[in-house]
């Protein structure tokens, strides 16, 4: 396969991330996506972190869905740009639901080895949907 090849397949291994697994609730999916030793950009982690992220997302904000505004790949890393709007029907971060709708923006940085991301640096705007969901 070329590196061409590899990126493009990549590129379709992230869309799937957040398009079937976290959009559709499908989070058996991540066995086939998330390496079993997955560890953040502070070296933390591991694949029930991973989950658990997943599911403090989906709990607080049942109804999320993630918009992917661009996948640029080399190597074997990905960027991703998202967006992601909800409404606030269940607890996150200890605030008890606001039933207001939020947008959330976010970076990503994946690392894909073996077709599995093994690493990812997350960037997003917390404290923006924080202030929405009247936490602070």
């Amino acid at each position: 396969m070329s590196a061409i090849e590899q990126i493009e397949k990549n590129k379709l291994l992230v869309r799937r991330l957040y398009e079937e697994c976290i959009n559709q609730d499908k989070l058996e999916l991540l066995t086939e996506l998330i390496a079993t030793d997955f560890v953040d950009g502070h070296g933390k982690g591991g694949f029930a972190e991973f989950e658990n992220g997943i599911k403090a997302v989906r709990a607080g904000f049942p109804d999320v869905k993630f918009a992917v505004e661009d996948l640029i790949g080399e190597g074997n890393r990905i960027a991703v740009r998202w967006t992601f709007q909800g409404t606030h029907t269940g607890t996150f971060a200890s605030t008890a639901p606001s039933h207001k709708k939020v947008t959330q923006i976010g970076n990503v940085i994946f690392e894909i080895l073996n077709g599995r991301i093994v690493q990812a640096w997350v960037q997003v705007d917390r404290l923006g949907l924080l202030q929405q969901i009247n936490a602070l």
